[in-house]
């Protein structure tokens, strides 16, 4: 069995440095805390959470609140994504992850309780009710939460930079001739309003006209079936789009079985681009061109920023990940 000792040892460090970096001590630098971290999985520790409870007063176990409308869960391809790396880090930094609902035992109890209850050190919330009185009241409290892909001024926000990959997708369909560039929205979610404000701006300032008829709005949850719909919408207007620009891949995904029923082919008739990368846009027929968000690093990032809080680091805190644009086959020029 693999001790703090055996780390010592190889990392050079003494016994108690080791001790104080799993355990969240300020005085060890964040440089040792990463060696010893990247040493201890190497190794292939596995901390003593009893003994660390009672050393540092806390649960070692992090609540995810996560809502997600459409029904696929942690299989969604891109949540699943960042769930799965923030657990990585969790793991790796000493904490359990636990969901966490309104209800305990049948009886409505709200977040905040639940985490009461649970001894939850801090939360990570995906896809919540905004209009919910229990989120709010989760909001209202001092327990340190991480909000992805959402504005909060009380609590620590990180989310892909969409407007960035919005001005990187349109500018691309620019620079193949396209001058009827229509969008497919993602509703009144977070990044849904970030990327149809990015839409709206790079138009403007490529001195391109949004035409009649070529916004149209998917729904919330960025399904298949509702870019399907927004794209036989599309194919309604007066004037033709030459290209799509739609805000989640499922949505393009959508568009592009809509616009084969119409007797039309992509990207002869018309160019799609996608926001997400999710794992079978390289496997559609054509690949599908997209706007790459980092699963990895947004859930790498947002355990490190939530743990940083739980350890008496700042408060609040925000970040902003790159995404790339991913040429495949899609889109054609004019």
């Amino acid at each position: 069995m693999i001790t703090i000792y055996d780390i010592a040892r190889k990392t050079g460090l003494s016994p108690t440095t080791v001790s104080k970096a799993f355990n969240g001590y300020s005085d060890v630098s964040e440089k040792t805390r990463r060696k010893i971290l990247d040493t201890a999985e190497q190794l292939g520790y596995v901390p003593n959470a009893h003994a660390r409870s009672l050393t540092t007063k806390r649960s070692w176990t992090i609540g995810m609140l996560f809502i997600e409308p459409s029904g696929a869960g942690v299989l969604h391809p891109y949540f699943g994504g960042v769930i799965e790396s923030f657990k990585q880090v969790a793991a790796l930094r000493g904490y359990d992850l636990m969901f966490i609902s309104k209800d305990i035992g049948g009886k409505k109890s709200g977040y905040l309780e639940h985490c009461k209850i649970r001894g939850i050190d801090g939360v990570v919330v995906i896809l919540p009710d905004a209009a919910d009185p229990y989120y709010q009241e989760l909001l209202d409290s001092s327990l340190p939460c991480l909000l992805l892909d959402q504005e909060s001024a009380r609590k620590s926000t990180i989310c892909s930079d969409n407007a960035e990959g919005t001005r990187m997708a349109v500018e691309y369909l620019h620079s193949l001739g396209h001058r009827r560039i229509a969008h497919i929205g993602g509703g009144p979610t977070f990044a849904g309003k970030q990327r149809l404000a990015g839409y709206l701006q790079a138009m403007e300032r490529l001195g391109l006209p949004v035409h009649p008829g070529h916004v149209v709005q998917g729904s919330c949850d960025f399904t298949v079936e509702s870019g399907k719909k927004a794209m036989e919408q599309l194919l309604q207007a007066e004037e033709l789009p030459t290209a799509v620009f739609a805000a989640g891949d499922n949505l393009a995904v959508g568009a592009m079985i809509a616009i084969k029923e119409h007797g039309l082919s992509v990207p002869e008739h018309i160019s799609i681009v996608g926001f997400d990368d999710i794992q079978m846009a390289k496997y559609l027929t054509p690949a599908l061109t997209t706007v790459r968000q980092n699963t990895y690093l947004l859930g790498s990032r947002a355990a490190d920023m939530l743990i940083y809080t739980i350890e008496g680091g700042a408060v609040i805190q925000s970040d902003c990940v790159p995404v790339e644009l991913v040429v495949r086959d899609s889109c054609r020029a004019l």
